[in-house]
C-alpha cells in the first residue's frame, strides 16, 4: 500500500510518495511557485493548483496511493466565493502589510495581549490570517463583502483535491480565531474584524486528527521527526523556527510564542522570524560568493568575528515584532575581512534563533532532549556548525531532507490504515540523523550572543497601527 504527501511551501511543492509499511520513499515530484517577497507578499491559488498537478503527475500520480494529505504555509488568507474561486490572491505568511491591522486588534480587547494570548494562545502579529482579514476589510472592502469562503493554503488545496472543505487544529491554530486550549472558533474576535459577517458559515470546520486531510507546515515536520516532548527544532529556511511539542497549551503575553496546537492531539509551541538563509543569500550576493565560498568563508573566520556583528531583520521582523525593521552591521573596522563579514551573517541568524529557544523556556516548555536542525539551511556546514556552537550543545542533523512532505505521508499513513499516528511513526523509525558537536569554549560563544543581544536591544522600534 503506497501514501502520498504534498508540500506546498512559499517556494514550490513536494510531493512524496512511499510505502505504508516501512515509510521507504518510492516516487517524488517537484514544481516551483512564483517568487514573492515583503512587505507585499502574494500568491495566486491557482499558481499552486498548477504546481501540484505538475508535481503529482512528475510522482506517477495518486491512483494507487490509498490516501492523500496537503501539507502548506500557514498564515496565509485564502478567500473565495462559495465555489473556490479565489477573489484575489493570497496573502501569504510573510506579507508585512497588515502590520498596522496587528497592533489595532490588539488593542481592541480589554487587557490587550494578555486578554489576546489567553484567548487564541498567540498575540497578532502580521504574519497571522485575522490580521490579514483586517487589512483586507480596510483596504479592499469590495473584496471582503463577496467573501463567501475564507480558509488557510492546505484547506483549499484539500477541497479543490478532494471537495472536501475542512481544516485542522495545527493550521487553524495559527488564524488567532481558532483556541487550542478550548479547540472551538473564537467567533467574537473575528467579530472585531467585522460584526456583519456570518463567520460559521465562511469558515471549514475544524475536524480531528485521524480525519484531517491536512496541516500546517510546522505541524508536518514535527510529524515527520517524530518529535516528542522536551525535543525541540530549529528549522533553518527562508524564514526560521523554533518549536517544540507540548502536553500543555500555551498563551505567551509576550506574543514571542506562538501557542499552536500540533496534529496529533498535543501542542506546538513556536517561535518564528522573517529573517533565515535569504540573510546568508543576501551577504553572499554582497560578497560574490556562490554557497560552498560563503561557508569557507564563514569558517574561516573566528567565533565573533572579530567584532563585526549582524542583526539580520532585512525585510522587517516577526520576533520581536518589528515589521518595519531593517538589518544592521557595526563593528567595522579596516582591518574587517570578506571572512568576517561571511561569519557574522551566519551568526546573526542563529542568534535570533536562539533568542527563540529561550522564549520557549521562558514559557516553562520542555527543551532539554535532542534539538533538531532542519531546513535547506542544513546543506551549509557553517549553519550547522555555528548554531551547535552559540547553542553550547549537540545538534542532530536528521536523515531525511522533505520533512513536511514526510510528515504528510504520516498523516496520510494513519488515515489509510486507522494506526495512531505514533504507531506509524515508530514503525517508520523517524527521527534519525548525526549529531554535530560545539566546536568553541561556552566563554566565545556567550561574548557573541552578548554582542548581538547589545544590538538587537539598541534599536528597538514600535510595530505601526493603522492610519
Amino acid at each position: 500500500m503506497l501514501v502520498a504527501g504534498v508540500d506546498s511551501s512559499t517556494q514550490s511543492t513536494k510531493v512524496e510518495i512511499r510505502d505504508v509499511d516501512t515509510g521507504v520513499i518510492v516516487r517524488s515530484g517537484r514544481a516551483p511557485h512564483p517568487v514573492t517577497t515583503p512587505p507585499r507578499s502574494e500568491q495566486d491559488p491557482r499558481d499552486w493548483w498548477n504546481a501540484l498537478t505538475a508535481a503529482r503527475t512528475e510522482a506517477g500520480g495518486f491512483d494507487d496511493c490509498a490516501a492523500v494529505s496537503i501539507a502548506a504555509q500557514q498564515h496565509g488568507l485564502v478567500v473565495t466565493d462559495a465555489a473556490g474561486a479565489p477573489l484575489r490572491p493570497a496573502k501569504l505568511w510573510n506579507d508585512t502589510e497588515s502590520a498596522p491591522d496587528a497592533g489595532w486588534l490588539c488593542k481592541q480587547l480589554d487587557g490587550g495581549a494578555d486578554a489576546w494570548a489567553e484567548a487564541c494562545g498567540s498575540v497578532p502579529v502580521a504574519a497571522f490570517t485575522i490580521t490579514k482579514l483586517s487589512w483586507m476589510h480596510r483596504s479592499e472592502p469590495e473584496v471582503f463583502d463577496r467573501i463567501e469562503r475564507a480558509m488557510l493554503p492546505h484547506d483549499w488545496l484539500a477541497w479543490q483535491l478532494t471537495g472536501e472543505f475542512q481544516t485542522d487544529r495545527g493550521d487553524a491554530s495559527g488564524t488567532g480565531y481558532w483556541s487550542p486550549t478550548t479547540g472551538e472558533y473564537q467567533f467574537n474576535l473575528l467579530e472585531i474584524v467585522d460584526r456583519e459577517t456570518e463567520w460559521r458559515g465562511v469558515l471549514p470546520p475544524v475536524v480531528d486528527a485521524a480525519e484531517a486531510l491536512g496541516t500546517g507546515d510546522n505541524m508536518a515536520a514535527a510529524l515527520g521527526l517524530g518529535l516528542k516532548p522536551g525535543d525541540v527544532v530549529i528549522s533553518l529556511g527562508t524564514s526560521g523556527t523554533v518549536f517544540a511539542v507540548s502536553e500543555t497549551p500555551t498563551n505567551d503575553r509576550s506574543g514571542a510564542v506562538a501557542g499552536f496546537a500540533d496534529a496529533t492531539g498535543r501542542f506546538l509551541p513556536l517561535v518564528c522570524t522573517l529573517n533565515a538563509t535569504k540573510v546568508t543569500d543576501a551577504v553572499g550576493r554582497l560578497l560574490g560568493a556562490d554557497h560552498a565560498e560563503l561557508d569557507a568563508l564563514a569558517l574561516g573566520a573566528p567565533a565573533g568575528a572579530r567584532g563585526v556583528t549582524l542583526l539580520p531583520y532585512f525585510d522587517g521582523e516577526r520576533t520581536p515584532n518589528r515589521p518595519d525593521a531593517h538589518g544592521a552591521l557595526t563593528g567595522l573596522t579596516t582591518a574587517a575581512t570578506r571572512e568576517d563579514i561571511a561569519r557574522c551573517a551566519f551568526e546573526g541568524v542563529v542568534c535570533g534563533l536562539l533568542d527563540g529557544l529561550d522564549a520557549l523556556a521562558a514559557v516553562d516548555v520542555a527543551v532539554h532532549r535532542r534539538c533538531y536542525v532542519i531546513g535547506g539551511g542544513t546543506r551549509s556546514t557553517a549553519y550547522v556548525q555555528i548554531l551547535a556552537d552559540l547553542a553550547q550543545r549537540a545538534v542532530t542533523l536528521v536523515a531525511d531532507d522533505e520533512l513536511v512532505a514526510l510528515g504528510a505521508c504520516v498523516q496520510a499513513a494513519a488515515r489509510a490504515t486507522g494506526q495512531p499516528i505514533a504507531d506509524v511513526q515508530a514503525a517508520w523509525k523517524l527521527g534519525r540523523g548525526r549529531e554535530v558537536e560545539p566546536s568553541i569554549s561556552a566563554d566565545a560563544a556567550v561574548e557573541t550572543l552578548e554582542a548581538y543581544a547589545r544590538l538587537r536591544d539598541g534599536l528597538a522600534e514600535p510595530a505601526s497601527e493603522p492610519q
